[in-house]
């Protein structure tokens, strides 16, 4: 059988040595998988929607309705500096004003750097479904804190503490292989068949746009897709 992701007790702090494995010393719990993608999918602006919008073994969580006229597919790194500001500056505007409204929904997927990226995509997918989203923003907003510390799994363990999260179910959520492996999927899908190499990598009904976008940005690429 193969040996379950386990993640003991980090000896150093520094983000350098954080965001490597080794400097993580996660035992197991390896790189989900490297960065590389056919270059028929790399050279596409537009993808077919059935690839885009096909799920992994993990299911999707969503914000919004589900027959929005557009929807989001987002790929995302929790130890991505992009990703968090789109989160923390963007989102909540574009949330008020489309995904409130019925306008756009959007869908996270997880597309981890490094290893403890790949830790923070697990005790996502292990929270309740109510606290999906509440926990990915608690994370981006702490994602300085926590990649600074000197203690981060300890912070991170207090900041999973807000979404229920007990001592013994953050240590079993990190050595559970079927979220680990359905962490890895996503990614593989993300690589292999859209062609995501960098984050934030959103779709919008199908077509990539990379890089985190202001919500003056976003919007001049929802207006025309939506219904007049």
């Amino acid at each position: 059988m193969p040996q379950s992701p386990v993640i003991p007790r980090l000896p150093v702090g520094r983000r350098h040595a954080l965001i490597s494995l080794a400097g993580l010393a996660l035992a197991g719990l390896a790189l989900p998988l490297a960065l590389g993608a056919p270059s028929f999918a790399q050279a596409q602006d537009q993808m077919p929607l059935v690839d885009v919008m096909q799920a992994g073994p993990l299911g999707d969580r969503s914000l919004g309705k589900e027959d929005a006229p557009v929807t989001i597919v987002e790929y995302a790194s929790f130890t991505c500096v992009h990703c968090a500001n789109f989160h923390v500056n963007t989102l909540p505007a574009l949330k008020e004003k489309y995904i409130d409204s019925g306008k756009v929904r959007l869908v996270f997927r997880e597309f981890p750097f490094d290893a403890m990226a790949t830790a923070m995509s697990m005790l996502a997918r292990c929270a309740p479904a109510e606290r999906y989203y509440p926990l990915i923003d608690l994370f981006f907003r702490r994602q300085e804190a926590i990649l600074t510390s000197q203690k981060p799994l300890d912070d991170l363990l207090a900041a999973a503490r807000l979404a229920g999260f007990s001592q013994e179910s953050f240590e079993a959520c990190l050595k559970n292989q079927s979220i680990y492996d359905g962490v890895n999927a996503v990614k593989k899908h993300g690589a292999e068949k859209l062609g995501v190499n960098s984050t934030p990598t959103f779709f919008i009904n199908g077509k990539r746009v990379s890089g985190a976008r202001s919500i003056a940005e976003m919007e001049q690429l929802l207006e025309p897709l939506l219904p007049k």
